[in-house]
């Protein structure tokens, strides 16, 4: 009983990812490492002490890396300008037109990345006053999942897309007030649902731009969770995941109408150079991702 979860907690400390079924597997840690304290509980309830030190190494071995993220970090070192960013998945333009408007009305983002924007969303959405909202736009809508973009209030400057595998991911430079220059990255890679999928998959996480040099935020559906290595490899370039900083890194963000156990894949990634100072996890009909939302600061003179 103990040995699967000895095997998890090892591949998901070792760096190597398997190929499939692994990579969707994975994303289930958090409840492998429940299960494993089970299996521990169980191994010392029937005095199996040799299982039960298998089950103690597997328990600490995952709780290392998922408990993190229910444990805010310390107070938020940056001073700087606010920069509100919220990021929506539609479901290929199904989501409800009315409530997505309802949340930008509610949370006020500076910048509102979308994915699987479809023209007729898109259409629907600026009918409804987005374009008067968030006036600057760099959108880049598609029939199917491949669409998404930015809108801002501020004035943005579009950058080179990501088109890979018929997901495109749009980016965009925003000039903040306060004299801040930030690149906004609209992200949606391949969704990972099979073997064929992967190279795809992994090809879209990889180019994403890492941190260093000029500020970067990273926002939207990146159908990976923190135990994915590619995953693993943006934070270590120096990004950091505003909902593991404030403790809601276990928050399932999809599927959130069925009843198959949720997990974490829609994020928002901000340099580290800035300050995490709030997140949320938000309801939305007729979609199957929840909107993540994330306060961040800026660094003075970013």
């Amino acid at each position: 009983m103990v040995v699967p979860f000895a095997l998890w907690a090892g591949v998901r400390l070792s760096g190597f990812e398997p190929g499939w079924p692994w990579v969707p597997a994975v994303a289930g840690t958090p409840y492998a490492a429940g299960a494993a304290a089970v299996a521990l509980a169980l191994a010392c309830l029937l005095r199996r002490w040799a299982a039960g030190a298998v089950a103690l190494a597997s328990v600490l071995a995952m709780g290392v890396a998922v408990l993190p993220r229910a444990l805010p970090d310390g107070p938020p070192a940056a001073r700087g300008p606010a920069l509100r960013v919220l990021a929506a998945n539609l479901l290929v333009g199904k989501a409800d037109t009315d409530e997505l408007m309802a949340l930008v009305a509610r949370t006020r983002p500076d910048v509102l990345a979308l994915q699987e924007l479809t023209p007729a969303a898109m259409r629907r959405l600026e009918a409804a006053g987005l374009r008067r909202t968030l006036r600057h736009a760099v959108t880049r809508p598609r029939d199917g999942v491949g669409g998404s973009a930015v809108y801002a209030r501020h004035p943005l400057e579009a950058g080179e897309a990501i088109d890979l595998g018929g997901f495109g991911q749009v980016r965009a430079w925003l000039r903040h007030p306060g004299g801040e220059r930030v690149e906004i990255v609209s992200v949606h890679p391949c969704a990972p649902n099979r073997a064929e999928r992967l190279p795809c998959w992994r090809a879209g996480l990889a180019a994403l731009p890492r941190a260093g040099g000029e500020l970067r935020v990273l926002a939207g559906d990146f159908n990976a969770t923190l135990d994915h290595v590619p995953m693993r490899d943006l934070l270590a370039s120096g990004y950091r995941d505003a909902a593991e900083v404030t403790g809601h890194g276990l928050r399932a963000t999809w599927p959130q109408w069925s009843r198959r156990p949720g997990v974490t894949i829609d994020h928002v990634l901000a340099d580290e150079r800035m300050a995490v100072r709030a997140f949320e996890v938000l309801p939305l009909r007729g979609t199957d991702h929840r909107p993540v939302f994330a306060e961040l600061s800026l660094p003075r003179g970013g």
